[in-house]
Formats: C-alpha cells, sequence, structure tokens
C-alpha cells in the first residue's frame, strides 16, 4: 500500500471517538467528530495551489485529499471551535511510493501551512510526522477492518510530551441513522468549497 491508497481506503464520512491525555495534568478528556474525506487528483486546482504553498513542483504530486471536520471535547468553553477544513497533497520520495512528504494548506495543531513526513510501516499504517513552530506531533493511522479506522497520536511541546490522543473511527454508512443533534453540520456551509 503506498498514502494515496491509503487515503482512497479512507475516504468517505467517519464518526470519531477519541480520548486525549493531557499529560501534565494527569488527566484525560473525550471528545466526538464527524470527518469526510474526499481523494483528489494530481490535476485538482487544491492539489496544485498546496503544491504552490511549499513551492514543490506540481509534477511531483501524486494527488491529495480534502478533509473536514467538526466536533466537540469534554472541556471545551462557548468561544472554542473544532471545526475545519484541510488540503493534503502527498509528494513520494523519487522512486518509494511508500514515504515522502505530506504537505498540508493548513496544519491541526498551527493553522499555518506546514510539510510534514509520511511513511508506510511494515503493518500498512500510515504514519505521519509533522514539525510546527512550537511542538511537533507523530500520528499513527490504521484500518482493523475497512469500515473502522484507529489513530494514535502525541505532541511534543517545549521539549517534553504534552499529550498523547487515541481515536477510534467507525465509518458512516448510507443507511446509518444520522450523527446526535450535537454534532449535526451545516452541510452546505462545510461541503460548499468541496463540492458535495
Amino acid at each position: 500500500m503506498d498514502a494515496m491508497e491509503f487515503f482512497h481506503h479512507s475516504e468517505g464520512r467517519w464518526r470519531s471517538q477519541r480520548t486525549t491525555h493531557h499529560l501534565p495534568f494527569r488527566r484525560s478528556e473525550s471528545g466526538d467528530s464527524l470527518i469526510r474525506v474526499r481523494c483528489l487528483t494530481p490535476e485538482d486546482d487544491r492539489v496544485k495551489e498546496t503544491c504552490a504553498i511549499h513551492d514543490i513542483e506540481v509534477e511531483r504530486s501524486v494527488g491529495g485529499a480534502a478533509v473536514i471536520w467538526q466536533g466537540s471535547m469534554e472541556w471545551d468553553k462557548e468561544e472554542e471551535n473544532h471545526e475545519g477544513e484541510a488540503v493534503f497533497a502527498i509528494v513520494p520520495e523519487m522512486g518509494n511510493p511508500q514515504e515522502g512528504q505530506l504537505l498540508r494548506d493548513r496544519g491541526y495543531a498551527e493553522t499555518t501551512p506546514v510539510a510534514g513526513r509520511y511513511y508506510i510501516d511494515a503493518e500498512d499504517a500510515l504514519v505521519m510526522i509533522t514539525d510546527y513552530e512550537t511542538m511537533s506531533s507523530l500520528e499513527r493511522f490504521w484500518f482493523q477492518t475497512p469500515n473502522l479506522r484507529l489513530r494514535a497520536s502525541t505532541v511534543k511541546l517545549f521539549g517534553g510530551l504534552n499529550k498523547a490522543t487515541f481515536c477510534a473511527e467507525t465509518r458512516i454508512l448510507e443507511d446509518d441513522t444520522p450523527p446526535p443533534p450535537s454534532l449535526e453540520w451545516d452541510q452546505v456551509h462545510l461541503y460548499s468549497s468541496f463540492g458535495w
């Protein structure tokens, strides 16, 4: 498997249940998210724009994905917002599609464009390593079944491990019941820029 194949397996709608361990405080927090993944071809304008942001020739990209999400966390305050959208462009190493650069038009931990590294490990999991200005993250995604994706991540901040997260993400099939009202999203608003 290569990174583009992994994104193809991830395409669709997902319900994510998350537990985050805030290590300095010795406390954990639960959360829920709705996620939608759509694969993009190398010719897609969003892939081209993401490559341009990072000064990477678009011909080196094999495609990417558009991801949107909306969620909530247990400790949220009213002004906190866990929704967003990001475009990924995959730029494999020459002759090795199982590792390379993963370009984003915006990061998760910091909302500025960011370029990380990826590789596919021996168990066909996608591992992403991203260094931000003030922190670094390591994420590992893998499929337990075609409709159950698991994710584990760690964030290092100021030289020490700050938090660790585990997510169980289940695919939302067309005949599934709608999500709880607290997690419903405005499909017109969130999907309009991706043509959904």
